[in-house]
């Protein structure tokens, strides 16, 4: 599909709908909120905000909101005041989102929305999100799933129409490393050198990960900042909130494109073509083979940690650790199209 009929796809989703959105501002939830303006019948937006967010974040959803000319709700709770959040264990995304979307059903169910929306696209399952699974157990619908639509179709959508959205809408929480505790201190420092760096390069896209009292810069466009009296007064600052090292990444704070499939060679020729992928969690087989019985014909077996499926012809077999093959399809075009139906239906291990 091109992005004009994905688009139609999403609109279809949400035609004729009451719905609430858990909204952030950013390009996913912006880019729903935009479409359901256009064909459902009343909507609502809520933001979630956990203390722990960027500055100008809720002055920036409510900039966004009032835009699209859409009703707007925001929630408030300190997540600092979360022992289990500030543990900051393996499961904290899962728990944030948990106690988020919790929040967000009680507001929507109060004000007579029974339908709750999010802006989780394609791409994000092939990321290592455990937070997404909550969508899965409160029945929160994401149209840009169910359309097939990427990250990329989303800013192409966006800057296309010149649609305003937010680039800074992560939570501070994730610039620490996992296991390390989360406290005021650390957001605290964390937000007051992103926002110096900001002011200093004019750009929204940078993070400073705090590890193990170490600043790490991370930015899209270095060149701002690469000349001797920027760095000092970099570290001047920086220093000046307790970080006892500073270090600059050259790499991108948004990573490269993840594909959907990509062609690996095929020594069997009965398949002839093959596309795989490897997600970055392991897969609840389990969970996951029941979900699949509504695409196709299903083998599974959790002794070896297989699933089988046969969908419209095609072969797909999906791996405990993760790895999806894709055989007997047409060409790369044919096993994503596949792929983006099978991908909603696996449930990862928490």
């Amino acid at each position: 599909m091109n992005l004009d009929e994905k688009i139609e796809k999403a609109e279809e989703i949400l035609k004729d709908k009451n719905i609430a959105i858990a909204f952030s501002g950013g390009a996913d939830s912006t880019l729903v909120a935009y479409l359901a303006k256009k064909v459902s019948k009343k909507v609502l937006l809520i933001t979630f905000n956990n203390e722990i967010m960027p500055t100008n974040f809720l002055s920036n959803t409510k900039k966004i909101s009032n835009s699209l000319g859409l009703e707007h709700e925001t929630i408030n709770q300190n997540f600092l005041e979360v022992k289990k959040f500030t543990e900051n264990k393996d499961n904290r995304c899962y728990l944030c989102r948990s106690m988020m979307y919790s929040a967000i059903k009680r507001i929507a169910t109060e004000k007579g929305f029974k339908v709750i929306v999010d802006g989780t696209n394609i791409s994000d399952l092939l990321e290592d999100r455990p937070g997404i699974m909550i969508n899965y157990e409160n029945n929160i619908l994401s149209p840009l799933v169910n359309a097939g639509i990427e990250k990329d179709d989303v800013l192409e959508f966006l800057n296309k129409q010149k649609i305003e959205y937010s680039k800074s809408t992560t939570c501070l929480a994730t610039r620490i490393k996992t296991g390390e505790e989360i406290n005021a201190k650390k957001i605290n420092r964390i937000k007051y050198a992103e926002d110096f760096i900001k002011s200093i390069t004019k750009d929204d896209t940078v993070r400073v990960r705090d590890i193990f009292n170490t600043a790490q810069i991370e930015l899209d466009n270095i060149e701002p900042i690469l000349n001797k009296n920027t760095l000092e007064l970099i570290q001047s600052e920086l220093k000046a909130v307790n970080f006892e090292k500073i270090t600059l990444d050259i790499g991108k704070t948004d990573p490269e494109k993840k594909e959907i499939v990509i062609y690996k060679p095929c020594k069997d020729e009965a398949n002839k073509i093959m596309f795989e992928n490897e997600l970055p969690y392991k897969i609840n087989i389990g969970k996951t083979c029941p979900n699949f019985e509504k695409l196709g014909k299903v083998k599974c077996s959790e002794k070896m940690g297989v699933a089988m499926l046969d969908i419209d012809g095609r072969n797909v077999t999906i791996f405990e650790n993760g790895k999806i093959v894709a055989r007997k399809v047409k060409d790369k075009e044919d096993a994503q199209n596949i792929l983006i139906k099978v991908l909603p239906m696996i449930r990862r291990v928490i």
